[in-house]
């Protein structure tokens, strides 16, 4: 049995602890806010409750596997799950609309021919196609197995873009990918969203982010009742029934150093923890930026994700009932100085008052600039909201924005990280889970497989299993 020590209270960190947990080690979480969930947030006022983090899952096979590797509860018994359909209505900038089925390429094809016309939904059908040969081809070294001490292979890009003439550049973005495939600028923006919702801007995106869309689309998009921090909170039980300890309002500073290898964590305030294993769940950067790893030059650093956006969440509680045809989630496209956002209604009477009240919640992506007015970047994002939600300003009471500024005091960084994506120099390749310092490993959304609720329960299966596996193990007995 060993003792490990978890920085930080997020799903992956939790993930990886309970799975270490169940393996029979002893294992004690620092956290240095005052609960967990990371940034799986709740924001709560007057009746009305929001999910400050994701709103959506993706890949719910990845929680029903670590309830059924972690205890006797599996995941459907201790949340509510169901489908949202459609998966999305999305709002172009022509005011064209258009609502896409929840996990049916049929369905999807259909109905993009019927509001974009002809031949348009075959295009995005045919990328689907190409989309999925990336997804095949990196699925398991970006999702399902560690890190390979030479990633290099996974810096070339897998999408099989389709071959062009003699004199074109070869199709190395997602910008590409929708002028040159798609042929219409509104399955162009289309795809583009998807990359926005993942903090990608498609012009710097590889062609490989195509996965994306494929993902969603294949594999359906979730709604867990409560919101998602609901989820967080029945993985902080499931820890909790395997023993794991927890410290809150306890940050720690330093990972302490001997004989070349981690052996435990150095607290605010003082308090040497002795570990046999330090699992990370913090963001990397913000280790080495703060010194928590020590470090003396900044090759010492192990890659990660430099996306340079966060994301901004605006909160409104609204006066009067949900109308009875409305949707979970619209996307509205950009037009002129206004953001492409999302807008999440979901009919959940935990998030409001009463039934004659509702809870809405719209996000953006944004560069995280320093200088941001971000009030009226919040007017312009309400604004947009409206075209999803009728008599929205008659019907608003309040908001609340919460900006990058706000995840980086709750998180330590202001950025949300991405998936891992193939192609692209390696750029987008979170860190490993083994970090520069044996004895140290990642977990989380900074480290492989990469950001997003789904991979970070992935992230904490990785780290789980690379300890009880007995790589780098010197536990004590």
């Amino acid at each position: 049995m060993a003792r490990i020590v978890v920085i930080g209270a997020g799903l992956g960190a939790m993930a990886a602890a309970a799975r270490l947990a169940v393996a029979g080690h002893r294992v004690t979480v620092y956290e240095q806010g005052a609960t967990y969930g990371g940034a799986v947030g709740r924001f709560a006022r007057d009746g009305f409750a929001f999910d400050t983090g994701p709103g959506l899952l993706h890949l719910p096979a990845v929680y029903r596997d670590l309830f059924v590797k972690t205890g006797k509860e599996p995941l459907e018994e201790c949340v509510a799950l169901t489908q949202v359909d459609p998966a999305a209505r999305h709002v172009f900038a022509d005011g064209t609309r258009v609502d896409l089925p929840n996990a049916s390429r049929a369905g999807t094809v259909a109905a993009l021919d019927a509001a974009l016309g002809a031949g348009a939904g075959e295009r995005w059908g045919d990328f689907l196609t190409r989309a999925r040969e990336a997804w095949d081809r990196t699925r398991r070294p970006l999702l399902e197995e560690p890190q390979p001490a030479d990633p290099a292979p996974l810096a070339r890009e897998p999408y099989p873009a389709p071959k062009a003439g003699l004199l074109r550049r070869p199709t190395r973005t997602l910008a590409q990918v929708g002028a040159r495939e798609l042929r219409d600028p509104r399955l162009a923006a289309l795809l583009d969203a998807y990359a926005w919702a993942y903090g990608f801007d498609p012009a710097d995106a590889p062609a490989s982010a195509a996965v994306l869309p494929y993902m969603e689309q294949t594999f359906g998009s979730w709604y867990v009742a409560g919101g998602l921090r609901a989820l967080a909170d029945a993985v902080y039980e499931r820890c909790r029934k395997r023993r794991v300890e927890f410290v809150f309002d306890t940050p720690v500073v330093d990972v302490l150093e001997k004989d070349g290898r981690a052996v435990g964590v150095w607290l605010d305030g003082g308090g040497e923890v002795a570990a046999d294993h330090v699992v990370s769940g913090a963001p990397v950067p913000a280790l080495y930026r703060d010194q928590v790893v020590e470090w003396e030059r900044g090759e010492d650093w192990p890659r990660h994700q430099v996306l340079g956006t966060g994301r901004v969440t605006v909160c409104l509680a609204l006066r009067g009932a949900r109308e009875a045809d409305a949707v979970h989630r619209t996307v509205v496209h950009a037009e002129g100085d206004r953001p492409t956002v999302t807008v999440l209604r979901p009919d959940d009477p935990a998030l409001r008052p009463d039934a004659d009240h509702e809870s809405v919640t719209v996000t953006a992506t944004v560069r995280t600039t320093p200088g941001q007015e971000w009030e009226a970047f919040a007017d312009r994002m309400v604004e947009a909201a409206g075209q999803a939600v009728p008599g929205l300003r008659d019907r608003l009471l309040w908001r609340h924005v919460r900006t990058p500024e706000d995840v980086r005091r709750d998180t330590g960084a202001a950025e949300v990280p991405g998936p891992a994506l193939a192609g692209s120099d390696g750029r987008l390749l979170p860190a490993a889970n083994r970090s520069p310092l044996p004895g140290l490993y990642f977990a989380g959304g900074w480290s492989h497989p990469g950001g997003g609720l789904a991979h970070a329960g992935m992230s904490g299966a990785l780290v789980a299993g690379l300890i009880v596996e007995g790589a780098d193990f010197r536990g004590s007995q």
